[in-house]
């Protein structure tokens, strides 16, 4: 009896064991580098939004917000949870 219920068993932890190490860590993982990307956003810096804009920072908020300048006298509001890159001033961001 305990074994029929070890072999039941076996084959659901390692099928569990093997969606944890496949897709749930590597999505943690990548949820806290953009987390990380997030908070150290910087004026200055290049960003690119969900949307596919691309920009310079021209000033943080605290509630969650950035400055973006789009052109010369444009800027945009953008959530900091919108953004996919940053792109620091020392990084070659302008490559066109």
């Amino acid at each position: 009896m305990v074994t029929s219920l070890l072999q039941t068993a076996a084959p659901l932890v390692l099928v569990f064991a093997i969606f944890y190490f496949l897709i749930i860590r590597p999505q943690q993982q990548r949820a806290k580098q953009h987390r990380e990307m997030v908070e150290n956003v910087r004026r200055g810096d290049t960003v690119v939004t969900a949307g596919g804009l691309v920009g310079r920072v021209a000033k943080v908020k605290d509630d969650g917000e950035i400055m973006v300048d789009l052109a010369d006298n444009v800027q945009v509001r953008v959530l900091k949870n919108t953004l996919s890159e940053v792109r620091t001033k020392g990084q070659d961001a302008d490559k066109s």
